[in-house]
């Protein structure tokens, strides 16, 4: 066998949330693990949820109790993992007496507090609205109030990837899985990259392909999927924040559906998100105007203020996979995941991921490692329920990270600081030592991004364009305009030859 062809234990097809999830567990117990993602990381779904880490209060009208237990339990154990990137949330519900009645809701609420572990989050509880002070309309005069988590999703994966590389495991984005076949009982994994086609070699591989898992399967290992895939559009407008509290709102509607309104970066408001069937291209998700209109009608049914699309400042688009369980209701179809193993004789495993949500990724990569264990009798326990994500360490609150930041860099404003505290937890002092001043921090290139967080996003978490920085790593993409965007990738460019050139000498 080529010397070039280097063995792993696991290798891992996509970058998404499942994905790193998988190669993170797997990597701190003892294996060797290999992940590539054909794009950035978190550059699909994983990006464009509804940033929430919550056990789906509307899934016990489906009785997925397991599931909602599941991720109810989640939220503390991911809570604890990464307070720098997750925090508590309060969640209003209007009630709309002809949707669903409050004996129901409260029904529903005293399962939400009990069915899971709930030790930080506040117990849900009855509320009225204040006609003069309340954003709802005169009309809506109770509801309901209750706890779950919010999350920056795109973050929460580059976290994992992190951990995983830190723990030896070879993280290889800007890399797509051409194809891969049985060869002396292993998988032959040929991969693409801007520099070529090479080869590894696999014990087992694990699809974590997200919309692309059956697709995977059938035009890259030449192989029949054991089960079906819907794949289901959800899409979020983002508009200027529309009420002063930091609290969400989660919005009844006829068709029975939910919708979320949930404040964003301090100075935006979240509203989605939208269940539809998709068929078109999987790398370019548009919302649609039926979408847009759907979500306006939602909003505007609540809210004395009302919303056109001209208030609309952005929006965006993902695609969930979801495992087919024949519902009519695309709404319906279950959330949980589907594991699938699958192997011939003599051969390499082949795991396969169905479905899943963000909350309970680490759940679903416990299970992954539990249908591997047989094939691994030396890999050791699980770990990640107790382990700290990158930037947790040594993290006492946010808020006292802040005014260290403040205390160290003298002339920082406090919206950089919370952003920096926010996004990088105490990781933050790997590009802040020796900075004293902003002037430190090198080239300014606009809206609180310098020269030496940009070195780091490059040197530390594999950002390679502008987009990967301002989207997925640091939000920023919202403030930047097209010119600044260019000098941001005239600089890249210049930090991308330097290193190619460092590399070939």
């Amino acid at each position: 066998m080529p010397v070039n062809h280097p063995i792993y234990d696991v290798v891992v097809i996509g970058g998404g949330i499942n994905g790193v999830g998988i190669a993170v567990d797997a990597v701190g117990r003892g294996l060797s693990v290999f992940l590539c993602e054909k794009d950035d990381l978190a550059s699909h779904t994983s990006s464009a949820s509804s940033k929430l880490i919550h056990g789906g209060l509307r899934y016990l009208e489906h009785k997925e109790f397991r599931l909602v237990r599941e991720a109810l339990a989640e939220r503390e154990v991911l809570l604890a993992k990464a307070p720098h990137i997750i925090r508590p949330l309060r969640f209003i519900m209007p009630h709309q007496p002809h949707l669903r009645p409050a004996w129901l809701i409260r029904t529903g609420l005293f399962l939400y507090d009990h069915l899971g572990k709930r030790k930080k989050l506040a117990a849900s509880k009855s509320i009225r609205f204040a006609a003069s002070s309340s954003p709802l309309k005169a009309e809506i005069t109770q509801g309901f109030e209750y706890s779950d988590c919010v999350v920056d999703d795109a973050r929460l994966v580059i976290l994992n990837a992190l951990q995983a590389h830190e723990l030896g495991a070879k993280i290889a984005t800007q890399t797509r899985c051409i194809s891969a076949h049985q060869q002396h009982g292993l998988w032959m994994v040929e991969l693409q990259n801007a520099q070529g086609i090479y080869h590894v070699q696999a014990k087992a591989l694990v699809n974590a392909a997200g919309p692309w898992v059956a697709q995977f399967i059938q035009n890259n290992l030449q192989q029949k999927s054991p089960h079906g895939l819907r794949l289901v559009q959800g899409s979020h407008i983002i508009v200027p924040k529309i009420y002063a509290e930091d609290k969400a709102f989660i919005l009844q509607n006829e068709d029975q559906r939910i919708v979320f309104a949930i404040p964003y970066l301090t100075q935006y408001t979240l509203i989605g998100t939208t269940d539809r069937e998709y068929q078109g291209d999987l790398d370019h998700v548009q919302i649609t105007e039926t979408e847009i209109d759907y979500l306006l009608n939602v909003y505007n049914a609540h809210f004395k203020h009302q919303l056109t699309r001209q208030d609309i400042f952005a929006s965006y688009s993902g695609v969930r996979s979801l495992c087919d369980d024949e519902s009519d209701n695309p709404s319906a179809i279950t959330r949980d995941y589907t594991l699938a193993v699958s192997q011939q004789e003599n051969a390499a495993p082949l795991l396969s991921v169905f479905g899943g949500k963000l909350t309970t990724y680490r759940k679903l990569a416990e299970s992954a490692l539990k249908h591997l264990a047989i094939f691994f009798p030396e890999m050791k326990k699980p770990w990640t329920a107790t382990a700290l994500l990158p930037g947790a360490e040594n993290l006492l609150s946010v808020e006292q990270l802040i005014a260290q930041i403040m205390q160290t860099v003298s002339d920082v404003p406090f919206e950089l600081a919370f952003r920096w505290a926010h996004a990088y937890g105490s990781r933050v002092w790997i590009f802040l030592q020796a900075v004293r001043t902003l002037d430190d921090l090198g080239q300014d290139f606009a809206h609180g991004l310098y020269a030496k967080e940009v070195d780091y996003l490059v040197e530390q978490e594999w950002a390679i364009s502008s987009q990967d920085i301002l989207w997925r790593r640091s939000k920023l993409g919202f403030q930047f305009s097209l010119d600044e965007i260019q000098v941001l990738d005239q600089y890249l460019l210049k930090l991308h030859l330097k290193r190619a050139q460092a590399n070939a000498a």
